[in-house]
Order: structure tokens, then sequence, then C-alpha cells
């Protein structure tokens, strides 16, 4: 993502839909910005878990209310991040948060955020995965699951220059661990399931897959989006 983005210390960066600041702590590590990274989340408890870090300002917005001008430090209302006033913008797996409805205006009230030259990053998941989910779960993603080309439309739509392009991560994960990591339900798609609907399809994962460690590959789609020349 950084690479992506093609960070420098000098960006003023925001991570929307930050959550505990995962992945935005690895950015931190690795780009060290001037300026605090902006860490934006609709959850307090997901921002409350964030380090104690100057470099990482919590935001508590949703994507929606980025877009908008409205959201504010640890829960105040209040216009959030001036426009034109960022460089880059980081969404990891959280456009599927938006409705369907709300991703062009939003991805156009993110692009007025950034300043010349500033840089969007959504990095998703395709709308097909290969991971060893039970069939239910399969289904329930792939009609819910955005498509990275609608997302490089809205972007285009909102004045950013497009760019499309998928990157794989091969994964090896022990078979009882994965199947506990569903138990526990590692992705938000698996919250739309009850515990009876769980169990079975760890059931159904368990029949299915002998071997005792699962090697899939974990595949993103990164749409980059550049708003090019002055913000007018």
């Amino acid at each position: 993502m950084a690479d992506a983005l093609v960070l420098t210390s000098h960006d003023r960066i925001a991570d929307v839909g930050c959550g505990t600041g995962l992945y935005t702590r690895r950015i931190l590590d690795r780009v060290r910005p001037t300026v605090p990274i902006l860490c934006v989340d609709p959850s307090e408890a997901m921002l409350s878990q964030l380090p104690a870090d100057p470099a990482l300002r919590p935001i508590h917005a949703s994507a929606e209310q980025l877009a908008k001008g409205t959201g504010g430090h640890s829960g105040q209302q209040g216009p959030a991040i001036p426009r034109g006033s960022l460089d880059a913008i980081a969404i990891k797996e959280a456009i599927h948060h938006v409705a369907t409805d709300d991703r062009p205006p939003v991805i156009a009230g993110l692009a007025d955020l950034l300043g010349p030259d500033g840089r969007l990053l959504i990095v998703m998941l395709p709308t097909r995965i290969a991971y060893p989910l039970f069939d239910a779960a399969i289904r329930r993603f792939e009609e819910l699951q955005p498509d990275p080309e609608d997302i490089a439309a809205h972007m285009r739509a909102a004045g950013l220059t497009v760019s499309l392009g998928y990157r794989d991560f091969p994964l090896e994960i022990p078979k009882d661990r994965y199947l506990g990591m569903v138990r526990n339900r590692y992705m938000s798609l698996l919250a739309m399931f009850d515990d009876d609907e769980i169990r079975d399809g760890v059931a159904e994962i368990d029949a299915r897959h002998s071997e005792p460690v699962f090697s899939f590959p974990d595949r993103f789609a990164f749409v980059l989006g550049t708003r090019r020349g002055a913000v007018t």
C-alpha cells in the first residue's frame, strides 16, 4: 500500500476505515511522516485501541461523514479534514461497507480532500475469492462484494486518473486455526450467519478439506486514483 501510494515522509496521509490501526501502524513505521496520520473510523471502540502515539490522530467519522465534511476528533462533530488538504488516502477492505448508491458521492467527496497530485487508494477483494469457506458464505460474498471496475469508474467520474491492478499474496494457515477463525467470524461477512449456520459451515469446510494446512491465494484489487494538477 505504501509503495502503491508512493508515500514519503512529507505526505499528509489518512487511513479511512482504519479500525484498530493494524495497517496504519505499519505505514507509520515504514514512512515516518512529519505530520500525524489521520486515523478515520466510525467506531470509537476501534479507535480506542490505537497506540497512544502523537503520530496517529484519531478521527471519529464514517467515510460518508468524511466525504460530507463532518466528523471530528474524539467524537466531536465539525469539519474534520479541509478540502484539498491531503496527499494520500488509503481505504483497505472498507469500501464494501458503503452502500451501493452512496459510493459515487463518497468517492467524489474523498477525492475533494486531495491536494494537487493527491492519491486515493482503495484496496479490496475481487468479486470472487478462493478462500476455503462454506458455500453459503461464498454465495453471500459474491452477492455483496463491489466490482473493482465499478469503483474505478466512480473514481474517474470524480476526476481522478485511475489504474486498476491485482496483487496476490499466498497464504498458508493450519486447518484448525482457520476453522477457529471462521467460528470467530474473522470476516465481517460471517457476522451475517447465526451460531448454528456457522457451526454447520465449519463442519462443511472440515468435511471437504482433509489437508492439515490450507494453502490459497489472498488476492486484492488495488484501485489507485490520482488528482492531476491544481485543485479547482
